[in-house]
């Protein structure tokens, strides 16, 4: 189920995808509410899993994981034991940060951090374990874009009766 925003409510999350460490007092400042109506709302995101967390984005560079690697699986086995197993393989891989299901030729898609290419080859060696049919691998040789901020001023503004 959408939830659907006003024009304040779209301000106030825009607000805390920029900086979520941002007071309940500068948030209300900002969106011109008062501080306990800021605080319901940002109660009524959370409650709603509008809000699914608050994180601080670390640069994966500074840390020693300096080649970002994209995985595309193709597998010839579709069958529940098979995704379970697979599952349960990306979930224990570090530094496996997103896998999707893919609809098309390819049937998962990863994004993985690692230090090198030693540090990838470890991390390939962990994921065919899944029993896979087709991998290739894109590696990162420039960031062009890279945002965790959702475009909610193109969602439908709410209607207020």
């Amino acid at each position: 189920m959408n939830i659907e925003l006003d024009s304040q409510d779209r301000q106030l999350l825009e607000l805390m995808q920029q900086d979520a460490s941002l007071s309940v007092a500068d948030l209300a400042d900002k969106v011109a509410i008062s501080k306990s109506a800021c605080w319901r709302r940002i109660q009524k995101f959370e409650e709603s899993g509008v809000i699914r967390q608050r994180v601080t984005l670390l640069n994966p560079a500074k840390l020693g994981l300096g080649l970002t690697v994209f995985v595309t699986i193709r597998t010839n086995q579709h069958n529940a034991a098979w995704a379970e197993k697979f599952n349960s393989v990306v979930q224990s891989v570090e530094g496996v940060l997103e896998v999707y299901r893919l609809g098309g030729q390819i049937d998962y898609l990863l994004k993985a951090v690692v230090p090198d290419m030693p540090g990838y080859d470890r991390l390939y060696q962990k994921l065919i374990d899944a029993d896979l049919f087709d991998v290739t691998a894109s590696f990162v040789m420039e960031e062009i874009k890279a945002t965790t901020v959702l475009p909610i001023r193109s969602s439908k503004p709410r209607n207020r009766d």
